[in-house]
């Protein structure tokens, strides 16, 4: 990072968040951001994609503690002039020192200003990948192929862990930008693209199930499709209601020695249209059932 930079790059204006902002606030705003400029949903738009990447270098500073509070620090050091006398011209002539590894692991902020001339780690280098859903519950190995400036593209390949959430970052060390005392470390941002029927709450992964009015009334013996491509059958009892949640024990995400569960939402669907025979049957069965009033106590329970 040029050290210019530090103070014309304002990390809170380009994630839309003020100062004082907490990490709640910075994560929820970052993932609002995340969803909106996305790549696959701005394929081809380069201004977005560059906005992309500028509110992902946002986050991963304002979202780490300690780089958030060296940024801080530094900004305000540059805004008042404290910069070392004689360091590249010293607060008048300051025009871009390489402050690559401000952030990295060779410790904190005002070492690295005036710590005289310690050698230094290569700064940390951070990309991005989309995974699938499944990938992400299961573990793949990932393809990066980077492209540092003034240097020829390199392939690095590396193993995404199992249960891998959207937004979380793998550490690739040793792969980052070289440096006097070693290069710095590279860091892949995860993002995971949304199934099209599962979805997934900490370790349990959930689904609608369709069911018909029917089989919701009756009860019925359904069949079910899970992530890894099996099916299970799930029994709904008679007079099971819309909403209801059924659960099928270690069909979620596995972590350690335990492995979450696969929540099943029921939906009952109604036809939109009803004929013939149909039509003649439901309205014996509204006859049949004339003394149910689901709506008995709404009125009493409404003055309450």
């Amino acid at each position: 990072m040029a050290a210019k930079d530090l103070y014309e790059k304002d990390y809170y204006q380009i994630l839309g968040v003020a100062g004082n902002a907490d990490s709640a606030a910075i994560k929820k705003q970052y993932r609002k951001l995340a969803r909106e400029l996305h790549p696959d949903k701005t394929k081809g738009d380069k201004k977005l994609e560059d906005r992309f990447k500028a509110v992902s270098e946002a986050y991963d500073i304002l979202s780490d503690s300690k780089k958030r509070r060296e940024y801080d620090d530094a900004r305000q050091a540059f805004k008042s002039g404290r910069v070392p006398p004689g360091f590249n011209g010293g607060s008048q002539g300051f025009n871009g020192g390489d402050f690559s590894d401000l952030f990295g692991p060779s410790g904190d902020i005002f070492s690295t200003l005036f710590g005289g001339a310690r050698q230094r780690h290569g700064a940390d280098l951070q990309t991005e990948a989309s995974i699938s859903f499944k990938d992400s519950i299961y573990g793949t190995e990932l393809n990066l192929r980077l492209s540092p400036t003034g240097s020829a593209p390199t392939s690095i390949t590396t193993r995404v862990p199992a249960g891998i959430k959207d937004g979380a970052k793998i550490k690739i060390k040793g792969r980052g930008a070289p440096g006097a005392a070693g290069p710095g470390d590279l860091y892949v941002l995860v993002h995971v693209t949304p199934h099209p029927i599962f979805s997934r709450k900490d370790e349990n992964i959930h689904l609608t199930l369709p069911i018909t009015f029917a089989e919701a009334t009756l009860g019925a013996d359904i069949s079910v499709p899970t992530l890894d491509g099996d099916e299970v059958t799930v029994r709904i009892a008679p007079g099971t209601p819309s909403g209801r949640t059924l659960r099928v024990k270690g069909r979620g995400v596995k972590k350690g020695s335990t492995t979450g569960d696969l929540m099943i939402i029921l939906d009952v669907r109604i036809p939109q249209r009803v004929d013939g025979e149909a039509k003649r049957a439901i309205e014996e069965f509204a006859k049949a059932t004339k003394d149910f009033n689901p709506r008995a106590e709404l009125f009493d329970k409404a003055k309450l």
